[in-house]
């Protein structure tokens, strides 16, 4: 069966507001995550563009922004095409204060709706999953080297 979501979570050793910058600004995205460019037009229906050399230009649209603790974006899970019904999903960051520092959790989904056979629905979990993984561990090393 095809998880509805991904969840991850990491407390990192920075305040929160330096967090969040680091995940809403198209420098800062590049740096610890797409390495290959990012633009980010910070308001509700606003486009976001996520680039890697190896994967292609990934678009999307801002859903929400509660500075400093709320980011969702809808992102097209295929290169170059836009956000739609059935190639997308929604990913939620929150923030929030944790003793020294700032938990920071990702909420990917709509996997299950999604175009296409499951297998195909699998590999996007998969691949979602990993790059989480590696993104938040990036992420974390970013921000905290930042502000040692």
């Amino acid at each position: 069966m095809i998880p509805e979501l991904i969840r991850r979570e990491i407390h990192i050793a920075a305040p929160r507001d330096r967090v969040w910058t680091v995940l809403t600004e198209a420098d800062h995205l590049a740096a610890w995550f797409t390495f290959d460019g990012a633009e980010i037009d910070l308001r509700p229906g606003g486009a976001l563009v996520l680039r890697w050399k190896e994967h292609g230009a990934f678009h999307g649209v801002v859903e929400a922004v509660e500075q400093p603790h709320r980011l969702a974006f809808r992102w097209a899970l295929l290169p170059d095409v836009p956000a739609g019904e059935g190639n997308a999903t929604l990913v939620e960051f929150t923030l929030v204060p944790d003793r020294e520092g700032t938990r920071v959790q990702v909420v990917e989904r709509g996997f299950r709706e999604l175009a296409g056979s499951d297998e195909e629905r699998s590999r996007h979990v998969r691949d979602n999953e990993q790059g989480w993984e590696g993104g938040f561990a990036g992420l974390r090393d970013y921000v905290e080297s930042r502000t040692a």
